[in-house]
């Protein structure tokens, strides 16, 4: 006996404009499947405004109530979120003598090579172009002549794994050029080799101030006036309400992704949910019952490992991503980082807010970078943006921090 395919995720769509769609997934567990499934659901937009999560440690059932909007393309979401999940196979051990167990081969990369004319506001709609593509983003460098031509590479690998087709980079230069229009001189696509984007940049390669206080993975006793964090967060640990779990509380300001960052740390920590419960109050407050295990499938009494996981979650809810806003020489440059995976995954769609809080002020952008570093033993996500001053920036720099550091949240 098993599942149908079609009964793994279903979506119920809201019937009214600002009500809650609710996405049901009964599938087979595996460690880290929250995380994936969060990731998903970021990357398509949605905000989860109430989760509910149970297993057994083979057989898991979760609920997601979220926020669309009329372009959700709740199809394309419904596949991506089947192949997430495991096999039905798997629930009963058989999927131990298949390749499902086998690490994932990596994704090919392909190197898109875009010139155009300039303007303002350009970079985020071929960014938003590739979001809807299905491309993910591993690395970009952007750069502004004098003749006011922009040079965009961009490295990215398919979701669908159909790059390697005519159809697929003919459908891409149609989609570019729809967007661009006569703006556009060239376009070409061919693969590269993975190691391309391989986390091979030295923390040595940004400013040590910079890498010191962005990168500061210790919780601060007290937070600046006027620092970019999430306010008023509390995470506490319980042993004395479950016989075999340990309940995680906490209790935060919601923003864009809270779920996944709650997922892909204790991904990260390898514990594993048996039971959870996720819902905002008024006014964005969010409260979260989880009720865990070790991978042994212990409570977690060490007390140092228990500092550590509350610290961390802690850290990773005030601070999610980090945005400051730097001199470079007599240019002015945004630095946005975000903490990866450690299965080698970024966090969905951070250059595609990037580049739209930059449209909304009319600011442009002379050149960009996406690389990744490793600092103080953590491989970062690092996103840098030379502003284009012109004849002299009309934003306030504090401005333009603080409206990136919005968008990113998803704070209005």
């Amino acid at each position: 006996m098993g599942i149908l395919h079609d009964d793994v995720v279903i979506i119920k769509q809201a019937e009214k404009e600002g009500d809650p769609s609710v996405i049901t997934i009964n599938c087979p567990d595996k460690t880290g499947l929250g995380c994936d499934l969060c990731r998903i659901i970021l990357f398509f937009g949605l905000s989860i405004v109430r989760g509910d999560v149970s297993t057994d440690g083979k057989w898991c059932f979760l609920v997601f109530w979220v926020i669309g909007s009329p372009e959700t393309r709740w199809g394309l979401l419904k596949k991506r979120l089947v192949g997430t999940c495991p096999s039905c196979s798997s629930a009963s051990g058989i999927s131990f003598y298949r390749s499902e167990l086998q690490p994932p081969k990596p994704p090919d990369v392909f190197l898109l090579k875009f010139c155009c004319y300039n303007r303002r506001g350009l970079l985020h709609d071929v960014t938003g172009v590739l979001c809807e593509l299905e491309l993910t983003i591993k690395k970009v460098k952007v750069s502004t002549t004098p003749d006011e031509k922009v040079m965009d590479l961009f490295f990215v690998t398919d979701t669908r794994e159909l790059m390697h087709t005519n159809k697929r980079k003919e459908e891409v230069y149609d989609y570019l050029k729809e967007v661009t229009g006569d703006a556009m001189i060239s376009c070409g696509i061919e693969m590269v080799g993975p190691e391309i984007t391989a986390c091979s940049q030295a923390s040595s390669f940004l400013p040590t101030a910079i890498t010191e206080d962005m990168f500061d993975l210790e919780m601060p006793k007290e937070l600046r006036s006027g620092s970019l964090t999430s306010k008023s967060v509390s995470v506490t640990m319980d042993n004395t309400l479950s016989p075999g779990h340990t309940l995680v509380q906490i209790s935060c300001i919601d923003h864009k992704g809270l779920l996944y960052d709650i997922m892909r740390t204790l991904k990260d920590y390898n514990i594993q949910i048996s039971y959870g419960r996720f819902s905002i109050k008024q006014k964005r407050h969010c409260e979260i019952d989880l009720f865990v295990m070790q991978a042994d499938g212990k409570k977690i009494v060490d007390s140092s490992k228990q500092t550590a996981l509350t610290s961390r979650l802690q850290l990773e809810l005030i601070r999610p991503l980090r945005v400051a806003i730097v001199n470079r020489g007599p240019d002015t440059e945004l630095l946005v980082a975000n903490p990866v995976e450690l299965s080698g995954k970024g966090r969905p769609l951070v250059f595609y807010d990037i580049t739209l809080a930059f449209k909304m002020l009319d600011v442009g952008v002379f050149s960009a970078k996406i690389g990744r570093h490793l600092i103080a033993d953590r491989e970062w996500e690092v996103y840098r943006v030379l502003i284009d001053e012109g004849v002299g920036l009309s934003v306030p720099r504090s401005t333009i921090e603080e409206q990136v550091w919005k968008m990113l949240m998803g704070w209005d």
